[in-house]
C-alpha cells in the first residue's frame, strides 16, 4: 500500500463515507485511493465550505468529518472551518497537501508552516511519513473523538502521499462511547451533591452539547420530571429535551436572552449537565451554587462549582435523581407561565402587514414535518431560530455557536441531506451569509439535494447595524447591495421563488418540490422586529 491507501483505508474502516475538499497536485493519489476504496469525494467550490461540510458531518455522525485541501492558499483557506470545529467541539480530520520534504524548509513558493498555522486551532497537528502513516491516522482518529472532540490537522507531503508505506496496519482505536461510572470531586468543606439537591427549592438544569454527545436525553428528562426541575438548554443542545415537554424552559443566549438569564439568576441551584461555556455569549452572572456534570472537569472556571461529577453524564444524572428526596420543587404551571412570558417577548416588535422574521420561522415550523432537521447561519435570524424553532430531538438544529462562523448553514444543510436523504432539511440563512458561500448552490444542485433554503433578505448585516443604531451612528459598512436571489439560484440550477407575505411563504413551502432539486426561497423580511428583540 502507498500512504494514501493507508489513509483512505482507515477512513473506510471507521465507516467514514465522504471526503469534502478542493484538491491540488499533492491530492491526486488521495483522490484515486478514495475512489478505489468507495469513499465519495465531494468537490466543494472552496476549501472553507468543504471544511464546514466536514464539520457538519462530525456534528451529525459523531465520527470525524474529513476535509482536504492542497498546499499554500488551500491550507490557509481551511483555517476558519478548522477553528469552527475546535470551538464547536466537532471531530474532524483536516488533510492538507504540502511541498516535498526535501524542499519544505528551503523553498518559499506556496509554502506555509502548517504546524505554526494549525497548532492553535487543533488538538494535534502532524505530517505523515511512510514509516508513521498508520500510527498517525490511529492517533488522529482517537484524538479527534476524545472529549472534548475537535479537529486534527495532517500534512501530506507531495513526495509521501504516493510513496510505498512501511507502517500499514489498519487497526482502529476505541471510538465508540460506552456507558460507565463517574468520579465526584468536591471543594473541602462543601456539601455533597445529594445535600445540595435536597435543600434546593428553585433548581434549574442547564443542559449543553456535552449532554447531546453523551446521549443523556433520557436521563436528563427523567431527572427533570422526578425532581420537578425546569431545563434551559444551550443553543447547540436544542432538542436534548423535547421542546414541547412541560419542563422545557427556553434556550440560553438566543432571542429574549436577558429574560432567560434572569430566570437562571432566580435559581438557588444550577445543575450544569454537559454545559460547555464555549457557547456563552453573555458573561456568567447567576450566583447560585453549581453542580458540574460532564465528561470533562470544570477547568474553564467560567462558573464556580464546588461539586464536579466527571464521567458518564447519564449515570451521574441518574445518581442525582436517586437522591432527590421529596421530589418536585416547581409546579408545572409556574414553568408554563414562564414559557408564556418568553413567547410574548419573542414576538415583540412585529410589524403588522409585513413579513416579520418570526413569521418566517413560524411558517416553516408549521408546514414542515416534526423531524425536520434545520441548519442556521449566524446573524439576527439565528437568535430567533435558536429560541423559536421547536426542536423535538437532539441534533434537530445544527449551528456554529462556539466560533459562530457565518457561511455555516448552507454547507451544513448539504451534508445533512447527503447523510439523511429521507429527512426534510431546511437551511436558514441571511443574505450576508449566503453571499459568502453562494457558489455552493451549484454543488447542491449537482448532488441532487432536494432541500429547502430560506434566505432572510434585508440587505443588511443586521447584528452590526443594530449596534450602530444603538450608538446613534448611521449605517456604514453594514448594508448589502440587493441581489436577485431567484435569478442567482436559477443560474445555479436550483428552483427558486420569492416571498413577500406569509401567504406566499406558506405556498412556497407547501408546494410539491422536485426531490432532486434544491428550492431557494427569498423571504423579503421587514427587519424592524430585530430592533425590539435585540
Amino acid at each position: 500500500m502507498n500512504c494514501s491507501d493507508v489513509i483512505t483505508r482507515y477512513l473506510e474502516a471507521a465507516g467514514i463515507k465522504h471526503i469534502f475538499g478542493y484538491p491540488g497536485d499533492p491530492s491526486v493519489e488521495l483522490l484515486e485511493t478514495a475512489r478505489r476504496n468507495g469513499i465519495e469525494f465531494v468537490l466543494a467550490r472552496r476549501e472553507g465550505t468543504a471544511g464546514l461540510m466536514a464539520a457538519a458531518y462530525g456534528q451529525i455522525t459523531g465520527k470525524p468529518g474529513v476535509c482536504l485541501s492542497t498546499l499554500g492558499p488551500g491550507s490557509s483557506n481551511l483555517v476558519n472551518a478548522v477553528a469552527s470545529a475546535m470551538l464547536d467541539r466537532t471531530p474532524m480530520i483536516a488533510l492538507s497537501g504540502q511541498i516535498d520534504g526535501k524542499r519544505e524548509h528551503t523553498f518559499t513558493h506556496q509554502v506555509l508552516d502548517h504546524n505554526a498555522m494549525f497548532s492553535p486551532i487543533t488538538k494535534w497537528t502532524a505530517p505523515i511519513r511512510t514509516d508513521t502513516v498508520a500510527t498517525v491516522m490511529r492517533r488522529a482518529m482517537r484524538t479527534a473523538v476524545a472529549e472534548r472532540p475537535g479537529p486534527v490537522h495532517i500534512s501530506t507531503g507531495a513526495d509521501v502521499v504516493g510513496a510505498e508505506a512501511t507502517d500499514t496496519e489498519i487497526r482502529l482505536p476505541p471510538m465508540i462511547r460506552q456507558g460507565g461510572g463517574f468520579e465526584t470531586f468536591t471543594t473541602i468543606g462543601a456539601p455533597s451533591a445529594t445535600t445540595m439537591i435536597r435543600a434546593a427549592r428553585r433548581p434549574v438544569i442547564l443542559a449543553g452539547i456535552g449532554a447531546v454527545r453523551a446521549g443523556a436525553t433520557d436521563a436528563l428528562t427523567r431527572l427533570a420530571e422526578e425532581y420537578g426541575c425546569p431545563v434551559v438548554v444551550a443553543p447547540m443542545a436544542k432538542g436534548v429535551i423535547a421542546e414541547d415537554h412541560p419542563y422545557f424552559a427556553g434556550t440560553l443566549d438566543m432571542a429574549c436572552n436577558q429574560f432567560v438569564w434572569d430566570f437562571l439568576s432566580g435559581a438557588d441551584l444550577i445543575i450544569a449537565a454537559g454545559f460547555d461555556p464555549v457557547e456563552l455569549i453573555k458573561p456568567w452572572t447567576p450566583g447560585a451554587p453549581v453542580i458540574h456534570v460532564d465528561t470533562t472537569p470544570n477547568t474553564d472556571q467560567i462558573y464556580l462549582s464546588n461539586v464536579e461529577m466527571v464521567g458518564d453524564v447519564s449515570a451521574a444524572l441518574d445518581h442525582l435523581r436517586s437522591g432527590i428526596g421529596q421530589g418536585a420543587r416547581w409546579r408545572e404551571t409556574e414553568i408554563a407561565d414562564h414559557r408564556v412570558r418568553l413567547n410574548e417577548l419573542y414576538y415583540a416588535g412585529k410589524t403588522p402587514g409585513k413579513l416579520n422574521p418570526t413569521d418566517v420561522v413560524d411558517v416553516a415550523r408549521a408546514v414542515m414535518p416534526r423531524d425536520t432537521v434545520v441548519t442556521t447561519d449566524v446573524g439576527s435570524h439565528k437568535l430567533l431560530v435558536g429560541q423559536g424553532w421547536t426542536t423535538y430531538a437532539p441534533k434537530g438544529v445544527l449551528m456554529s455557536n462556539g466560533l459562530s462562523s457565518m457561511g455555516f448553514s448552507l454547507p451544513a444543510a448539504m451534508t445533512a441531506k447527503l447523510l439523511m436523504p429521507e429527512r426534510e432539511i431546511v437551511c436558514f440563512t441571511g443574505d450576508g451569509g449566503l453571499a459568502m458561500v453562494q457558489g455552493e448552490l451549484r454543488l447542491a444542485a449537482s448532488l441532487k439535494l432536494g432541500m429547502k433554503i430560506i434566505v432572510f433578505c434585508d440587505n443588511s448585516l443586521n447584528r452590526i447595524e443594530l449596534k450602530q443604531m444603538a450608538r446613534q451612528y448611521p449605517s456604514s459598512g453594514t448594508t448589502i447591495d440587493p441581489t436577485d436571489v431567484v435569478k442567482l439560484s436559477e443560474s445555479m440550477a436550483c428552483d427558486a421563488v420569492e416571498a413577500d407575505t406569509i401567504q406566499e411563504l406558506e405556498a412556497a413551502l407547501s408546494a410539491a418540490q422536485a426531490p432532486d432539486r434544491p428550492l431557494v426561497i427569498a423571504a423579503n423580511i421587514d427587519p424592524a422586529q430585530y430592533a425590539a428583540q435585540f
